[in-house]
């Protein structure tokens, strides 16, 4: 296996695994109001989330020139790139808003908008773990 494979697998399973940790804190959060588990989802989030995807998106480019398939037109990488592009954007937003609601402190519904995206993130990256793991297309 090579280093931008493992580095790639590795930095995507870190992002899921926050993902589903800042979402349990944010529900939590969004359940009683409590603006530990707030802050707690979001420092998950920022530290742990955002530069795990960072890490994957930059290893899963260092891959494609390795292996050569930059120019390739495979559904399977189609899906990883069009996840990314949208998933940064719904990554920073869910983000921006847990922190908004951290300086807020009275945030109850920003921190439901931070839990929803990042619930939906987690449903879409288990789809592309799954592209990517069976390559169906």
């Amino acid at each position: 296996m090579s280093l931008a494979l493992f580095m790639h697998i590795l930095a995507a399973f870190v992002m899921v695994g926050a993902l589903v940790t800042a979402a349990g804190y944010l529900f939590a959060a969004r359940r009683d109001g409590s603006l530990e588990l707030t802050r707690a989802g979001f420092r998950t989030l920022l530290i742990a989330a955002l530069p795990a995807f960072i890490v994957s998106r930059i290893a899963a480019q260092w891959l494609l020139s390795e292996e050569g398939l930059e120019d390739a037109e495979l559904a399977w990488i189609d899906v990883g790139f069009i996840s990314t592009d949208v998933g940064a954007l719904a990554l920073i937003a869910a983000t921006v808003v847990a922190g908004l609601a951290v300086r807020r402190s009275d945030g109850v519904r920003g921190v439901s908008v931070a839990a929803w995206l990042v619930a939906l993130l987690i449903v879409v990256y288990a789809v592309v773990i799954w592209v990517m793991a069976t390559k169906p297309v």
